[in-house]
């Protein structure tokens, strides 16, 4: 985590897809961003601030999953804290969907007051394997 190598989009607003390696029984989402003392302006505003994260129930072929459609499910809106650390885990309210996805869909609905764009520098996605146990719980 470097300042300046971030993954930035134009604005206040923009989202990305993650497609994770395998499917996921999802429990929380962890996102990064440097801080105001690596910062080179000494400031953070570009910091993704409202938070919206989401699965789809709709499946294409060979059983992948899809986002954008209709059937959208909001797992959980967070607000990033400038004043706690960079790296800020939240949990994820998956109680309702006892199934593994293997697309997640980070919507940012604000930042910090950055009107030209916003940088997300880590997102991790958390969760069990599909296939592991329930013993298993909290691997990543």
């Amino acid at each position: 985590v470097f300042p300046g190598n971030c993954w930035a989009f134009k604005g206040q607003q923009g989202q990305v897809v993650i497609r994770l390696p395998v499917r996921v029984h999802l429990t929380a989402i962890t996102v990064q961003h440097i801080t105001k003392d690596d910062s080179p302006s000494g400031s953070i505003v570009s910091a993704p601030k409202d938070i919206a994260v989401f699965v789809s129930l709709l499946c294409l072929s060979g059983g992948d999953l899809a986002l954008g459609g209709e059937e959208e499910t909001l797992l959980g809106m967070f607000t990033y804290n400038l004043e706690k650390g960079p790296k800020q885990t939240f949990t994820l309210k998956n109680m309702l969907l006892p199934r593994a996805f293997s697309h997640v869909k980070l919507l940012v609905k604000s930042n910090w007051g950055n009107p030209w764009y916003t940088c997300i520098y880590r997102v991790q996605v958390h969760g069990r394997l599909e296939d592991q146990t329930a013993s298993a719980e909290g691997q990543d």
